[in-house]
């Protein structure tokens, strides 16, 4: 009878349950980041086959999930980000569907074929996969339960209930929703994505989903001084005994003080670090904006709005080919009262459009970089000379 109440592990403080609850979900989250997320979908790292099967067969009983479908969806996020064609994106779909029926949503682009062949390739495609993890996806997860009903009685059955809520919940709901809503930005990339927290833990470092989508091929996913990943350190870890191999991680941005003149080396270091430049951009302009905004307010009365005056300092930091017609018009008419906030607004749009003309030479686009500096520099506006000093300095 006290095994039947108990389970195998025998009694434990309700405390006890929590923590044991709480490692089984680590695990899988851990399986979830280093494995689907880091290794497979986005290679940035190479697991020992014994790393990479573990997680494999985890994240079978745990969530049922199977390798290549969530490789190819998570592919195509970010192939597709913030379009229609994104699996899961709020900005589109809106926050409480994404949140609430992640789990829903993850499923249904599971059966598009046209998704696991586009993007579904170099995933584990052995015996295995093909005879028990894809064919009885659904069985890892029956056997967990088992397991837990052996190990803790009865109340197994809720450890394994929170074994199959945590990846709804923080993967599919928490990061694909809120990491597109809500949180900090250190880097301005053409999508929405943010930082949940500087810390990331609980969901395994995925709280960190800006670093990521600003460098989605680095195997850390932390970049400030203050910010924690707790993934990276497991991988470290695994790298220390020969576990795991890292092959790419952010780039670190360094300069060059008193640098005069732009050359190759800077125009390489403001492409490969462009979402960098464009966040220091933004920042150094801040201060323009919200000045010609608050002036322009009496002779625009809509920019009394508080929400509209956001919307327009919002629309400011974008590229013209990601606004809505109306939008466009909008802004064209707050940027027709205004030659500084014009000024700054084609300005970042020639910034940006540095590393979009892919044709272009790179003695072409050096000379639009020097270009683009001097118009600067003569424009009369500070903060805009001041940032085209910086520029010069990225190395």
């Amino acid at each position: 009878m006290d095994l039947l109440a108990n389970g195998l592990v025998g009694h434990l403080p309700w405390w006890g349950y929590v923590l044991v609850a709480l490692a089984l979900t680590h695990v899988t989250i851990a399986g979830v980041t280093i494995y689907l997320h880091r290794h497979q979908a986005h290679r940035a790292l190479e697991l020992h086959p014994i790393i990479s099967h573990f997680f494999r067969f985890w994240l079978w009983l745990s969530t049922g999930m199977v390798t290549k479908e969530w490789a190819a969806i998570h592919r195509k996020h970010h192939a597709k980000c913030e379009t229609p064609e994104d699996p899961h994106s709020p900005q589109v779909l809106g926050l409480k569907k994404v949140f609430f029926e992640g789990a829903e949503l993850y499923r249904a682009e599971s059966k598009n074929r046209e998704t696991l062949d586009k993007y579904g390739s170099g995933t584990p495609d052995d015996w295995l996969e093909h005879n028990v993890y894809s064919r009885y996806s659904g069985k890892g997860i029956v056997l967990m339960m088992l397991i837990d009903l052996a190990l803790f009685g009865p109340i197994g059955l809720t450890i394994w209930a929170v074994q199959m809520a945590w990846i709804p919940v923080t993967a599919a709901g928490i990061i694909n929703g809120v990491g597109h809503y809500w949180g900090y930005r250190n880097f301005t990339c053409e999508d929405a994505s943010t930082n949940i927290s500087p810390w990331g833990i609980l969901i395994g470092g995925e709280e960190l989903h800006n670093n990521h989508h600003a460098y989605g091929s680095s195997a850390k996913l932390s970049n400030k001084w203050y910010e924690f990943d707790i993934g990276w350190m497991y991988i470290r870890i695994m790298e220390i005994f020969g576990l795991a191999k890292v092959k790419k991680v952010a780039p670190k941005v360094r300069m060059t003080k008193g640098k005069a003149v732009c050359d190759l080396d800077t125009l390489q270091a403001i492409i490969t670090h462009r979402y960098d430049v464009l966040t220091r951009f933004a920042r150094s302009v801040k201060t323009v904006y919200a000045d010609e905004v608050l002036k322009l307010k009496a002779s625009l009365p809509q920019l009394n709005d508080s929400s509209m005056a956001k919307k327009v300092k919002h629309w400011l930091h974008l590229d013209a080919a990601d606004l809505r017609e109306q939008d466009k018009a909008s802004l064209s008419e707050v940027l027709n009262q205004s030659k500084e906030l014009a000024t700054v607004y084609a300005m970042r749009q020639d910034l940006a459009g540095l590393w979009a003309r892919s044709s272009a030479t790179k003695e072409q686009l050096l000379a639009q970089l020097q270009d683009w500096c001097h118009r600067a520099e003569s424009s009369g506006i500070e903060s805009l000379q001041k940032f085209s000093r910086k520029l010069r300095c990225y190395a």
